[in-house]
């Protein structure tokens, strides 16, 4: 059966990309925020959905994170991890020199800064919602304006590449993370999200915590923090960690933290990515 994978569309975008990529024959279905894609979900106009959760240069992709701690039951099945290669797109006849304005995402815009400063000093930098609208803003504005966005949003929407790979880094990478009503079966080499909270503050609350992993041998792969929303200064702890949630000795630990934190929340486990190439 043919499955539904809703993604952070339009057409033309990386996480349209990254949807390919995770299932050639799924029907994609393109929303235009990361919560309207966890609500179809929800909902089961999709039966999973792609989003982005952090870049190598930019970090955090904050909206799916506060999604996943507060306002979502879903849980992370899959993680993905692609290569970022942006392109300068403009209108055809468009001369490099006649451009005044130039459309994308803030996070690409963020991800070309040096190009931008080097190449463009005194254009005009727009934001836009994703890099495809940003190529159809473009395209609207005239040959004074070019986009920033990917070889595929080109050739879906007929632009021209003025410029390849013009990305400040050429390690650039987005992972995003499968949503789905459950998460994934042990497949002995998996990854689990977690995220926990205190009541309280005090010295060596968070080091103790941490020592439960330390003390088991548990890697911890990734640890960040975000606002609780409650108050100034109070803050929620995100953790990747190596191991399935099922495998014994990381249930233990999970336990074991529980009992030490005001709130514990187990976003998923799933297989982890392994790549010799980024």
């Amino acid at each position: 059966m043919t499955q539904r994978l809703a993604y952070l569309g339009p057409a033309g975008t990386y996480a349209e990309q990254a949807a390919l990529n995770h299932d050639p024959e799924a029907d994609l279905l393109p929303f235009t925020s990361i919560p309207s894609v966890a609500a179809a979900v929800d909902s089961r106009v999709a039966d999973t959905g792609v989003v982005p959760i952090e870049n190598s240069l930019e970090g955090a992709v904050t909206f799916t994170l506060d999604l996943l701690i507060h306002e979502s039951t879903l849980f992370i099945r899959h993680e993905l991890v692609l290569p970022i290669h942006h392109c300068l797109l403009a209108m055809s006849g468009t001369q490099v020199a006649s451009i005044k304005v130039i459309y994308s995402h803030p996070q690409s815009l963020a991800q070309c800064r040096l190009f931008l400063a080097k190449r463009f000093p005194e254009a005009q930098l727009v934001a836009a919602m994703s890099n495809a609208l940003a190529v159809e803003q473009m395209q609207e504005a005239g040959n004074t304006a070019a986009a920033i966005a990917s070889e595929r949003a080109a050739s879906i929407y007929g632009a021209k590449i003025l410029d390849r790979g013009i990305e400040d880094s050429p390690s650039n990478v987005t992972r995003f993370v499968v949503l789905a009503p459950t998460d994934h079966a042990p497949t002995g080499g998996d990854k689990t999200s977690i995220c926990f909270g205190f009541d309280r503050d005090g010295s060596g609350i968070l080091a103790s915590v941490l020592t439960e992993f330390a003390q088991r041998g548990i890697n911890l792969t990734k640890i960040e923090s975000r606002p609780t929303r409650q108050s100034l200064g109070r803050y929620i702890f995100l953790v990747d960690l190596e191991g399935h949630r099922e495998d014994l000795i990381v249930a233990e630990t999970l336990e074991s933290v529980r009992k030490q934190v005001s709130a514990l929340k187990i976003f998923g486990s799933y297989p982890m990515h392994v790549s010799s190439a980024v």
